[in-house]
C-alpha cells in the first residue's frame, strides 16, 4: 500500500489583510494548507474566501495574539484537527506612533506595541512550539523590520536611522533577539526559526506610504517558510538574504 503523503499545514497569523494575507496566498500555492489567523472573524472569511477561490486550501482560526486564552485555544484546534503544524509564520505586528519623539513616547504606547510585536510572538510561538516538534521539519518565521537593526540605527547615513519610532525600533530589535534566544534552544533540532524584514511594504500600518507591494514583502518570510533542511536558522534576512543585526 502506498504511503500517505500527510499535507504541510501552516499558521499564518495577522493574515486577513497585507503582507500576511499574501505570505498565505504564496504558501497556498505551494499546495500548503494555510490557517489564516485572525482576530476578527468577518474579516478572516473574507480572506478565506479569497484564497479558497484561488482553489488554495484554507481555513481561518481565530486567535489574538495578546490573550493567552485565545491562543491556547488556537492551538487545541489545530492539534484536534491536524494533529501537527508545519510552519508558524509571526506576522501580527502593530506601530502605534506617528511621528513622536522618544522623549514624547508614553510608556503605554510603548507596553502596547512590546504586547503584540514581541510578548504574542513568544505566547504563540511556545503554545506552538509542540505541534511543531510533531513535524518532520517545522519553521518559524517573525516578521521583524530593519528599522529593528541596532546596525543602521547606529549609522547615521542609513536610511532607517532616519526612522525615529521608539516603540516600535525596540520592539522589532527585541524580536530580533528573541529570535535568536529560540534559535539557541531548537539548535540540534529540524526546527529552524529566523527573523525577516519584508521590506517597505504598501500597508495599513504605515499608511500605504511603502514602496513594495504585499506581493514583493512576502517573497522573503516564504523563502525562509520553505527552507531546506540544511538552510539557516537564527539568522535576520531579507529580500537580498543575511542583513544586519
Amino acid at each position: 500500500m502506498a504511503e500517505t503523503v500527510q499535507t504541510k499545514v501552516a499558521l499564518v497569523t495577522g493574515a486577513n489583510k497585507g503582507i500576511g494575507f499574501e505570505i498565505a496566498r504564496q504558501l497556498g500555492k505551494q499546495g500548503i494548507t494555510v490557517l489564516v489567523g485572525v482576530r476578527n472573524a468577518d474579516r478572516g472569511k473574507e480572506a478565506v474566501q479569497k484564497l479558497r477561490k484561488d482553489g488554495f486550501e484554507a481555513h481561518q482560526i481565530q486567535i489574538d495574539v495578546t490573550d493567552e486564552v485565545s491562543i491556547g485555544k488556537a492551538a487545541a484546534t489545530i492539534a484536534d484537527t491536524y494533529g501537527h503544524l508545519d510552519i508558524l509564520i509571526n506576522n501580527a505586528g502593530i506601530s502605534r506612533e506617528r511621528g513622536q519623539k522618544p522623549s514624547e513616547t508614553s510608556v503605554l504606547t510603548i507596553k502596547e506595541t512590546f504586547e503584540t510585536n514581541v510578548f504574542g510572538v513568544v505566547a504563540v510561538t511556545n503554545a506552538m512550539l509542540p505541534l511543531l516538534r510533531r513535524s518532520g521539519a517545522g519553521r518559524i518565521v517573525n516578521l521583524s523590520s530593519s528599522m529593528g537593526s541596532l546596525t543602521f540605527a547606529a549609522d547615521p547615513n542609513s536610511q532607517y536611522a532616519k526612522l525615529v519610532l521608539l516603540a516600535y525600533n525596540s520592539s522589532k530589535a527585541a524580536l530580533n533577539s528573541v529570535t535568536l534566544e529560540y534559535a539557541k534552544e531548537l539548535r540540534g533540532t529540524p526546527i529552524k526559526i529566523n527573523a525577516v524584514s519584508p521590506g517597505y511594504v504598501a500597508t495599513d500600518l504605515n499608511q500605504h506610504k511603502g514602496y513594495l507591494t504585499p506581493e514583493q514583502g512576502a517573497a522573503a518570510p516564504v523563502r525562509l517558510a520553505l527552507v531546506a533542511d540544511d538552510g539557516p536558522s537564527g539568522t535576520f534576512q531579507d529580500i537580498n538574504g543575511p542583513t544586519p543585526w
